[in-house]
């Protein structure tokens, strides 16, 4: 992350999310000779995408693809295992965030590579071209000649249904549930809640 600075630091580009379509940019920009910054709100770069979306449901979904070959398809194959098969569900979650960090950890790798600063901070349009970072240690101000908004998007609501977060929950809540429900509705039929309907349906 870059320290606070006094003056203006100004870049040829300033993309705000560092999801897919933000780092993606980034790196191109810089690669094409551009001083480039980006901005992402959060501790980690990557955006919904990489932390809460199609990453870890992917990396549970492989978890579950190894189970239903277990379960289903081993015996074909000639192989015999002893005993019931079981999910360590704890494992599975640890394992899903460990991918998730790796990849974080690539992206932060790639913004050191390509010579971009990263600012962590909610970015706003003080003018046409300057951009106030609102984060943690205080606020700050860039300068950019050019800005991307990839801001990506967040799990939706529905008037009539209150998000409690614990019996009623988004995808985000359930990529890091304690167990595995007995029952589970999945409300959309998105990339996300497909996998996560996948995940979960040979033990709910």
């Amino acid at each position: 992350m870059k320290p606070l600075n006094s003056h203006y630091d100004t870049y040829d580009v300033a993309i705000i999310g560092s999801g897919p379509g933000g780092y993606v940019a980034a790196i191109r920009c810089a690669q094409l000779g551009m001083k480039t910054a980006i901005i992402e709100k959060y501790n980690t770069l990557g955006g919904t995408c990489l932390n809460v979306g199609c990453i870890p449901s992917k990396a549970l979904l492989d978890s579950s693809h190894h189970y239903d070959d277990a379960m289903k398809h081993f015996e074909d194959h000639g192989i015999e295992i002893p005993g019931d098969i079981k999910i360590n569900f704890e494992k599975m979650i640890a394992r899903k965030a460990q991918v998730v960090k790796q990849t974080c950890d690539g992206v932060s790798f790639l913004m050191k590579k390509n010579n971009i600063d990263v600012y962590t901070g909610m970015g706003s349009f003080k003018d046409a071209t300057h951009i106030t970072i609102d984060g943690a240690d205080g606020s700050q101000t860039i300068e950019a000649k050019n800005t991307i908004i990839a801001t990506g998007s967040k799990p939706g609501s529905l008037p009539f249904i209150t998000l409690d977060k614990e019996r009623v929950i988004t995808s985000t809540e359930a990529l890091t549930l304690k167990e595995i429900p007995k029952h589970m509705i999945v409300i959309g039929g998105g990339v996300i809640g497909l996998e996560l309907g996948q995940v979960y349906r040979s033990r709910c």
